[in-house]
């Protein structure tokens, strides 16, 4: 079934990658988010408990100055021994008289005022002008209330890794990184894409009947495999499919054949027949054998092409089993001869026999050899004039039998050598009603050689046609 043209993006392949990618960045910003604000959280917690132990080192220590008698420059002993960006917190000092001195340049804040000013009971402090981050701690000299330290934490401020994470991790930042993201994910997965679209492609036509279909191999990755195997799979099955197309005519044609050659005989024997039941038709005695004679030769020759054709349908289809075995080549020759001397004799046709002493030996089936030569020698019979000459030979060498039949005929067209072996294949279209053969003897002897895993060819010139097999001497078949 072909995939179809309207799928939704979410069941995509490719998007469903580049979600997936942006997926796990964003959780990985989260993750990291998440980490930071425990990390930093944890840093500040620890404020409260470090704050009164400052705010009591400073109330013993402005209580050491201000007993030697050096608290007019108390601001400037604070700001050395308490700067605000070494311990995280500002620390201020409240006198009885009213003077606040401070660790840092900046104005003293209002809480700090208010908060003094409750502490020497000058002022009460409402519930809002509380400030939780102020830790106090009365500074005493010879056990009495000079003054009281007061500590306000500053708001904490990352620094080193935390600080870079904490600028990375800015909303901005965080947008600019998706967008790269998203970006990233087009440029490396929509190559892919487009090459999984082709191949898609590809298969749909291939699908539709289109053979020629192929898909872009470029490269040498996992889709680009995946290409070259649907393309040596797209180019058998066209392979195949033309091997199929080119059976099927050739099945068309060697009916058609089949039936024009069944023809001829059956429409002779038919008109015959018909002459004989007219009652009106006076038949003399010679003329009744003569057509008696006719409907034996038709029938012999109707007889002849079932036969071939059931030869070579075995031949053809591996149902003949060979019989190799070494036999004389001069004898089977002189065999064939014979066989057709009656025929050679009544035209004047001299068959000549030359046996090379290393060829008299040949391994083969016998049998198979002799029927093919004897269709070779049957064909020159029908092709030589009077007076003409057909000469058999055979040669060893190399490890391989050449035997030869030639004749001193026309010779055949050259457009006509390539289809000689064909089934039903006529070189003279006007002698083939005067044929006697069936049209497939030398299909059968192509057969019958292939059979043996040799070769035969035929070249012929005005004066001489030859037919030379070619037969290796191995009993491999």
């Amino acid at each position: 079934m072909a995939p179809s043209p309207n799928l939704s993006w979410y069941r995509s392949f490719y998007w469903r990658i580049g979600i997936t990618f942006v997926a796990f960045v964003v959780v990985i910003l989260i993750t990291q988010g998440l980490i930071l604000s425990y990390v930093i959280p944890r840093t500040n917690a620890e404020d409260p408990f470090r704050a009164p132990v400052l705010a009591a080192e400073v109330a013993a220590d402005v209580a050491s100055v201000l007993h030697r008698g050096e608290g007019a420059d108390l601001s400037a002993h604070l700001r050395s021994r308490y700067p605000p960006e070494a311990a995280g917190r500002l620390v201020f000092v409240a006198l009885r008289d009213g003077s606040i001195f401070s660790s840092t340049t900046d104005d003293v804040p209002e809480a700090i005022r208010l908060t003094a000013m409750s502490a020497f009971g000058q002022r009460r402090l409402a519930s809002t002008d509380a400030v939780p981050s102020i830790t106090t701690t009365p500074v005493l000299v010879d056990d009495q209330l000079a003054g009281l330290v007061l500590v306000l934490l500053l708001p904490s401020r990352p620094t080193g890794l935390r600080r870079e994470l904490g600028h990375f991790l800015t909303l901005p930042s965080t947008l600019v990184l998706l967008v790269a993201t998203v970006v990233v994910a087009l440029v490396v997965f929509n190559p892919a894409r487009r090459r999984l679209a082709a191949l898609e492609q590809a298969a749909h036509r291939l699908g539709e009947g289109d053979l020629t279909a192929r898909a872009a191999q470029a490269g040498g990755d996992e889709i680009a495999r995946v290409a070259a195997a649907f393309n040596r799979m797209a180019s058998e099955l066209e392979t195949r499919d033309a091997a199929l197309r080119t059976s099927d005519a050739l099945r068309r044609q060697m009916m058609a054949d089949v039936s024009h050659e069944l023809k001829t005989p059956l429409t002779a024997m038919r008109g015959y027949i018909e002459t004989l039941r007219m009652p009106e038709a006076a038949l003399d005695s010679e003329r009744r054998d003569r057509y008696f004679e006719t409907f034996d030769r038709e029938t012999r020759r109707l007889e002849r092409i079932v036969k071939d054709l059931l030869d070579l349908a075995r031949y053809e289809h591996g149902g003949v089993v060979l019989q190799r075995r070494v036999f004389d080549i001069g004898r089977l020759f002189q065999n064939v001869a014979g066989r057709h001397e009656r025929e050679a004799q009544k035209k004047a046709v001299a068959v000549r026999i030359d046996v090379d002493p290393q060829a008299d030996q040949v391994v083969a089936d016998p049998d198979r050899i002799e029927q093919a030569i004897e269709n070779l020698v049957g064909n020159a019979l029908r092709h030589t004039p009077s007076g003409g000459t057909i000469s058999l030979r055979a040669r060893q060498a190399d490890g391989v039998a050449t035997l030869t039949v030639s004749d001193s005929g026309g010779g055949i067209a050259p457009e006509h050598l390539p289809h000689v072996f064909e089934r039903f294949y006529k070189v003279d279209a006007s002698r083939a009603a005067e044929s006697t053969g069936s049209g497939l003897g030398l299909s059968i002897t192509k057969a019958i050689v292939e059979r043996h895993g040799g070769t035969i060819g035929v070249t012929s010139e005005p004066g001489r046609t030859t037919f030379t097999v070619v037969l290796p001497q191995s009993s491999a078949v």
